[in-house]
């Protein structure tokens, strides 16, 4: 691999990584109100709502951790 896409793959990468913090901030906050609600409130609409957020933020930071050890296994 060139210099030119080995630095476009690290700019991508940057740029994943970026992404997965701010998803992990989402899924932190998302976790701390929803452990913050009363039990009558967790197994509301709402609090079950507040699981299925956290439970796709967690795939998506899953996934995105994934793309970024492909990319370490590329350079």
């Amino acid at each position: 691999m060139n210099r030119q896409r080995r630095k476009e793959i690290s700019e991508a990468k940057d740029l994943i990584e970026q992404a997965k913090d701010r998803i992990d901030t989402a899924l932190d906050e998302e976790q701390e109100a929803y452990d913050n609600l009363p039990e009558g409130v967790q197994e509301s609409d709402r609090g079950i709502q507040m699981e299925d957020n956290i439970e796709r933020l967690q795939d998506c930071s899953d996934a995105l951790e994934s793309a970024l050890g492909c990319l370490e296994e590329e350079m």
